[in-house]
């Protein structure tokens, strides 16, 4: 498929192969046709040939050449499953449409630090699990990994100990860098409510913003009703990144609780 797509990159070999799928034609009526030498033309037509693309027929001193329909059928086989593909996850790219806007919207509003401060999130889920699987989630860090960052990264160390003065870390990173957060839990009790800390950190370890958390865990039909409040704290101007992705990342992040959670009762 690289080969044929390659050859058919060419606009001088498509132009030849659009000609030739409305009937064979010789190598000097395809040079007339498209403005080619003949001996470009050859060179062109000998590509397509390589990739199966076109055959030749000798015919005494003439040359014709015929498209080959297979390869185009195959490659229209392939970009019908790309495109399949693409459709089935255009979430994924509205996902960054909506984070841009919201980096957008917020670097208008970042003049100063503690711009953001005081900013609440809430999200509510409904978890097909028992309050004492959703909380060993939240508080076993191979579980908490699981789950608890974007697909793409690689979870490096994980935890949110569940007594009060424990530590809450998140830290992953992926091919372009390291991402650390690092807190304290304020209220653990099992298995009805979490709430603590966590400070994003830039590479020197200063704090670009502080998230306050507050979770609660509660028995529901069907599972655990979960509800995560946040509250932003200690705001720099060099947050607006963070700040704007807070609502869909969590968002996703949360989902990915949901899903391990429904394929672990699975």
């Amino acid at each position: 498929m690289e080969q044929i797509a390659a050859a058919l990159g060419d606009g001088a070999r498509w132009r030849l192969v659009e000609l030739l799928a409305e009937r064979p034609r010789s190598v000097g009526e395809l040079a007339e046709l498209t403005g080619l030498r003949q001996p470009q033309t050859t060179k062109h037509l000998q590509t397509l040939a390589r990739v199966g693309l076109v055959t030749v027929f000798p015919l005494g001193q003439r040359r014709v050449y015929a498209v080959e329909a297979g390869p185009l059928k195959d490659l229209e086989g392939r970009l019908r499953t790309l495109s399949t593909t693409i459709e089935a996850n255009a979430g994924e790219r509205d996902v960054l449409t909506r984070y841009q806007a919201a980096i957008g919207a917020d670097t208008e509003a970042a003049k100063h630090d503690r711009w953001a401060d005081g900013r609440a999130f809430s999200f509510d889920r409904l978890l097909a699990a028992s309050r004492n699987d959703v909380w060993r989630h939240w508080t076993e860090p191979a579980l908490l990994a699981s789950w608890w960052a974007p697909p793409s990264m690689t979870v490096t160390d994980c935890v949110i100990e569940p007594w009060a003065g424990g530590r809450a870390v998140l830290d992953y990173r992926d091919a372009e860098g390291r991402y650390r957060s690092a807190g304290e839990v304020r209220a653990a009790t099992e298995p009805e409510h979490l709430e603590f800390d966590l400070s994003v950190l830039d590479a020197k370890g200063d704090t670009f913003f502080t998230g306050h958390y507050d979770l609660h865990f509660a028995e529901a039909p069907g599972g655990t009703r979960l509800r995560l409040d946040l509250r932003i704290t200690e705001t720099t101007v060099e947050a607006v990144p963070f700040i704007a992705g807070i609502e869909t990342g969590w968002g996703q992040v949360l989902d990915n609780l949901a899903t391990t959670l429904t394929q672990e009762k699975d």
